[in-house]
């Protein structure tokens, strides 16, 4: 008894980022030993404990890397493990906690609530309550339909039971931007296929805008009348959308190893899939391997851009980059303040985009690097793998599955910290008690 009164205290002492972030690993690991099960794998073995975590860590940060098929190496048990684990990663630790602790009656206080703030990237603390009920709600009420919509197509190429359970599994993944699929080869069997293109990128794209966001378009519905947050996440969305598409279907035009054999309206729909995708859903209808170098760093791009904040996507954000656009705008038109849509962009807002933007570049890099001492792949591919991980996307040009033990483990720190968010951990790992009072005298420096 004195043990948990011990265990309860400590963890009432962390802050609500350590909290996150433990919560998460504990996730992980639960999720890592049900994977090392004999029960989880067709060859009753189970997987290798570095595997479990490389396959939990991805599915709950809602990635979608993969090291062994999930496809084919995992049975239904090891799959629905990973379902639940990209669920969870939907959610949030937190709502996820709330769940629990609304069907047990318990009472959510302050201190989680504070919590709940930070996991989904909220302003306030009026209303997180109502929030983290309507987030449930939603999430589940879009899956339904999206698993309902694909069991319309996925039952006319195989048995009942196998299509409402491949329906319901690809409708939570496309929903949590996860990019696990059950066909072995992601979505390239549909590449043409337009309905199920549609409704993949559909339940992604509405994933990644974020929480706030629909709710937003619910209530008011008129875009003027949209908070600035919303208008941002939309504008800097349609913007990445349309960039995205035009690019693939340019550099990969002529490519013979993807759009080669494809007619003209079927390259329209895979430039659009492969454009969207990027913003962290991590499906493909193309072998992302067979890409061209342009369209490859193009894709880099999108998704260390990633998607919004609150949302089930990961990246740097909508919203970050947007603010930073914005600022480097005002600072070359003379203006004294950023200020988009006749309202002004706050300093805490601007300095915690820069933090955000630096710590992000910074792991990359870092990650990068070591990767390219310790794997014997070419730059760009090595470059795409590690953004994709940190940006919790999943695509890869086919060298996750190849990784050394070091990759492996390098890969599933980078996943672990996309998902926790990078700011949130470094505030986790360095916080500690600091007189803001106390400002020192100004001075300025030469820059540029």
């Amino acid at each position: 008894m004195k043990e948990v009164r011990s265990i309860s205290f400590r963890l009432s002492k962390l802050s609500p980022p350590q909290f996150l972030a433990l919560g998460y690993l504990i996730v992980i690991t639960i999720g890592a030993f049900l994977l090392t099960l004999p029960l989880a794998t067709v060859d009753a073995r189970g997987l290798n404990l570095l595997d479990a975590y490389f396959t939990a860590t991805s599915a709950t940060a809602v990635t979608g890397l993969i090291v062994v098929s999930t496809a084919e190496y995992l049975t239904v048990f090891g799959q629905v493990v990973v379902l639940v684990l990209i669920q969870i990663g939907a959610f949030g630790f937190m709502i996820t906690s709330t769940i629990l602790a609304l069907i047990l009656g318990r009472k959510i206080g302050f201190r989680e609530r504070i919590i709940i703030k930070e996991d989904l990237n909220y302003f306030n603390f009026s209303g997180v309550i109502n929030l983290a009920r309507y987030v449930i709600a939603l999430t589940l009420g879009i899956e339904f339909i999206g698993a309902v919509l694909l069991f319309f197509r996925f039952n006319r190429i195989m048995p009942l039971g196998r299509a409402i359970y491949f329906s319901i599994f690809h409708a939570i993944s496309a929903f949590g931007n996860a990019g696990f699929d059950l066909f072995g080869d992601s979505l390239e069997g549909f590449v043409g296929d337009l309905y199920v293109n549609v409704v993949i990128t559909t339940l992604f794209i509405v994933g990644g805008i974020g929480f706030t966001v629909i709710a937003d378009l619910y209530t008011k519905r008129r875009f003027e009348r949209l908070s600035l947050h919303s208008k941002l996440v939309i504008l800097i969305t349609v913007v990445l959308i349309l960039i995205g598409t035009l690019g693939v279907f340019l550099l990969e035009f002529y490519n013979p190893n993807t759009f080669g054999e494809l007619s003209i309206r079927e390259r329209l729909i895979s430039a659009y899939f492969q454009g969207v995708t990027p913003r962290t859903a991590g499906f493909n209808t193309i072998p992302i391997g067979n890409l061209t170098q342009a369209t490859l760093f193009l894709i880099i791009t999108l998704m260390f851009i990633g998607a919004s904040p609150g949302s089930t996507g990961g990246g740097l954000k909508t919203t970050t980059i947007g603010v930073l656009i914005v600022t480097t705008y005002s600072i070359v038109t003379g203006k004294k303040d950023p200020e988009i849509f006749k309202r002004r962009i706050s300093d805490i807002t601007v300095y915690k985009s820069l933090s955000i933007t630096i710590i992000s570049l910074f792991i990359i890099i870092m990650v990068t690097f070591i990767l390219s001492i310790t794997e014997g792949f070419g730059f760009i591919n090595i470059l795409f793998e590690t953004v994709s991980a940190y940006a919790t996307v999943g695509l890869s040009t086919g060298i996750t599955g190849e990784l050394s033990s070091i990759g492996r483990v390098l890969i599933t720190i980078t996943m672990f910290i996309g998902r926790v968010g990078p700011l949130t951990l470094a505030v986790a790992i360095g916080e500690r008690e600091r007189n803001n009072n106390i400002r020192y005298p100004e001075e300025k420096l030469l820059i540029g």
